[in-house]
C-alpha cells in the first residue's frame, strides 16, 4: 500500500544522470514527451516528431528576406567563397531553399535524398511532399521542367564546421507569386524556425516596403522572436541623414508586425566584399558588423541551451494540446448529433481555451493560434480523440520540474569545458586580430604600434595639474588625486577601475607618469571607448616596464 510514494521519493533522490546535454534531451523527449505527443495527435496539428539529428545537428542560421536584399551575398561574405547552386543578381534569383553545410566534397544534394538521410535534420520535410522537394513547371511549347525546391550545398569551409546556413527564396508581393510556389511557403519557414538557432531578416535600405507575403512570413515566426535579428543591408548606398530616416521607418514598420514590447535588434551595414559607395559611416558599419559576428559566433556555445529552451516550449505546447483534445473528446456525444456538436465545439473553441486556462493556471501565450486550430479540427473526427491521461501529463511535469534542472547544470558544465567554442574562418577571421580588427589603434589601443609612449603627447598638460596637487616625494595621495579625477564626472565605479589600472606599483599613490596614465584613461572613457580589463603593454609607463611581475 502506498508503494508509489516510495517510488516517487526514490525518483527525487536519484534523478536521471546524463553524459551530455544532447543525450539527455534525446532521452527525455523519447521517454517522457513523445508518448504524450503521439497519444493526442500533436504531430498532426503542430510539428513533426523530433529525431536524433535534431538533437545532434550543428547550429543553423536561417536567412529570410524579400528578393534582392542580399541574402545569398551575405552567405558569400561570411564564407569568403562561392558555394554550389549560388546565384546572385538584382532580380529574383534564389528560387529554392539551399542548406549550405560542411562536406569534404563540394556538390549539391537534392531534397529527395536529404529527407531520407538520418544524419541530416531534414527528414520531416517530406511532409510537404513533392510540391516542395521537386516541383514540375509547365513552360511554353508543352515542355516540363523539374525545379528542385530544396537542396543541400556541401563544401569544405571552416565556417561551416561550426554552423550551417539556410538560404531561402526571395519573398515577392502579390497573390500570383504566392500561388505559383506550389507549397505552403510560410509553413516551411515555420518548420525551419522551430529548429534553427538564429533567424536573420534582411532588408534593403532602398526598398523598405514589406509585402503581404513577407508580413505573413514574419507573423509565422511568432513564438520565435528570441531568435530573430534584423539586418538593414546596403546601408552604404545612402547618406547619413537619409539612413537615420530609413532606420526609423524600418523600426516603425516592424513594430506593426512584430507585436512584442521588446525592440528587435537591427544591425546596419553593407554585408558584401565590395567597396563602400558612401564611406562616411565606416566606423558605424564596422561596429555593427562586429556585434553581429559576435552574435553568430556565440551560437555553437549556446546551442545546447537553445535546444533545451525549444524542448521546454514544445513540452508546454504539448501539455496545452492534450488538455484541448481531451476537453473536446469529453464534450462529444457517443451516438447522435456528432456533426452538430463538432461544429458547436469548434466555434466555441475560444471559450474552451479560457476554461482550460482558468482550471490549469496556464498562460494565454502557451495556447496555439485559435483560428489555425479551428481550421485543423475541421478535418478530424473528434470522437477518435483520447480522454485525459494523467500519467502522461505527470511524466512531462516531472521532466520540467526535475530533469530539466539537471540538464541546466550540465549545460553550464559544457560551456565551462568549451569556452572557446566559436565560429572561425571566413569573414570572422578578418575581425579578430591585426590592424584591421575592430577598434585597433583606437581608445585604449591608440599608440599600440608606436615606439614612443602615447601618453607622453599630453603629459606636459597633465604634469601642470599634477604639481598643483601638493605631491610629496614625487607622488600625490589618493585623496588629492580623487579631487582632480572626479572633475571628469565619471561614476565612482569607472574611476575606481581607472585607479586600479594606473596605480601600477600598487602603493596607493600616483607619481607623475601614473597620474598622466590615469588622465589618459579618463580621456579614453570620455571619448566613448571601453576600458581594458588589464593594462595593455604599450600603456605601461616606460619607467615601470621592467618592474617584476
Amino acid at each position: 500500500m502506498f508503494s508509489w510514494l516510495g517510488k516517487d521519493d526514490r525518483r527525487k533522490r536519484d534523478p536521471e544522470v546524463f553524459q551530455t546535454v544532447s543525450d539527455g534531451l534525446r532521452k527525455l523527449y523519447k521517454t517522457k514527451l513523445l508518448p504524450l505527443e503521439e497519444h493526442y495527435k500533436f504531430h498532426e496539428f503542430h510539428s513533426p516528431a523530433l529525431e536524433d539529428a535534431d538533437f545532434d545537428n550543428k547550429p543553423m542560421v536561417l536567412l529570410v528576406g524579400q528578393y534582392s536584399t542580399g541574402k545569398t551575398s551575405f552567405i558569400r561574405y561570411l564564407l569568403e567563397q562561392d558555394f554550389p547552386g549560388m546565384r546572385i543578381g538584382p532580380e529574383p534569383t534564389t528560387d529554392s531553399f539551399i542548406a549550405v553545410m560542411h562536406g569534404d566534397i563540394e556538390g549539391l544534394i537534392p531534397g529527395n535524398a536529404l529527407v531520407v538521410d538520418p544524419k541530416k535534420p531534414f527528414r520531416k520535410l517530406n511532409a510537404f511532399g513533392n510540391a516542395f522537394l521537386n516541383r514540375q513547371v509547365q513552360l511554353p511549347k508543352q515542355y516540363l521542367i523539374l525545379l528542385k525546391q530544396f537542396v543541400c550545398a556541401q563544401l569544405p569551409n571552416p565556417v561551416l564546421e561550426s554552423i550551417s546556413v539556410i538560404d531561402t527564396p526571395g519573398i515577392l508581393s502579390g497573390e500570383k507569386q504566392r500561388i505559383s510556389r506550389g507549397y505552403d511557403f510560410a509553413a516551411v519557414l515555420e518548420w525551419f524556425a522551430e529548429r534553427v538557432d538564429r533567424i536573420i531578416l534582411l532588408f534593403d535600405a532602398h526598398k523598405l516596403d514589406i509585402s503581404d507575403e513577407f508580413s505573413e512570413v514574419i507573423r509565422a515566426l511568432k513564438n520565435h522572436e528570441d531568435k530573430i535579428r534584423v539586418v538593414l543591408n546596403k546601408a552604404d548606398q545612402i547618406e547619413t541623414q537619409q539612413l537615420m530616416r530609413v532606420y526609423g521607418a524600418l523600426m516603425w514598420s516592424l513594430g506593426k508586425i512584430v507585436n512584442t514590447p521588446e525592440v528587435v535588434r537591427v544591425y546596419i551595414g553593407s554585408f558584401w566584399s565590395h567597396p563602400l559607395l558612401i564611406p562616411d559611416n565606416r566606423r558605424l558599419f564596422e561596429a555593427e558588423e562586429q556585434d553581429l559576428f559576435k552574435d553568430i559566433q556565440s551560437l555553437p556555445r549556446n546551442a545546447a541551451l537553445r535546444k533545451l529552451n525549444d524542448l521546454i516550449k514544445r513540452a508546454r505546447l504539448a501539455k496545452v494540446h492534450a488538455y484541448i483534445i481531451s476537453s473536446l473528446k469529453k464534450e462529444m456525444p457517443s451516438v447522435f448529433g456528432k456533426e452538430n456538436k463538432k461544429k458547436e465545439l469548434i466555434n466555441s473553441l475560444g471559450e474552451i481555451y479560457s476554461r482550460i486556462e482558468r482550471e490549469h493556471q496556464i498562460s494565454p501565450g502557451d495556447f496555439p493560434n485559435l483560428k489555425k486550430m479551428q481550421e485543423q479540427l475541421q478535418a478530424h473526427d473528434l470522437n477518435k480523440f483520447q480522454p485525459l491521461k494523467i500519467k502522461l501529463l505527470d511524466a512531462v511535469d516531472d521532466m520540467l520540474a526535475h530533469d530539466i534542472a539537471q540538464l541546466m547544470i550540465l549545460v553550464r558544465q559544457e560551456e565551462t569545458q568549451r569556452p572557446n567554442q566559436v565560429v572561425k574562418g571566413g569573414a570572422f577571421e578578418g575581425t579578430m586580430n591585426g590592424p584591421f580588427g575592430h577598434g585597433y589603434g583606437e581608445g585604449a589601443g591608440e599608440g599600440i604600434d608606436e615606439v614612443e609612449w602615447v601618453v607622453a603627447r599630453d603629459k606636459p598638460m597633465y604634469d601642470e595639474i599634477f604639481y598643483t596637487l601638493s605631491p610629496v616625494n614625487g607622488k600625490v595621495t589618493g585623496a588629492n588625486a580623487k579631487k582632480e579625477m572626479v572633475k571628469s564626472k565619471l561614476p565612482n565605479t569607472v574611476l575606481g577601475k581607472i585607479w586600479k589600472l594606473a596605480d601600477i606599483d600598487k602603493d596607493g599613490m600616483l607619481d607623475d607618469e601614473e597620474f598622466a596614465l590615469a588622465n589618459h584613461l579618463i580621456k579614453v572613457k570620455l571619448e566613448g571607448h571601453e576600458l581594458p580589463s588589464e593594462l595593455p603593454g604599450h600603456l605601461v609607463p616606460p619607467s615601470k616596464r621592467k618592474l617584476p611581475e
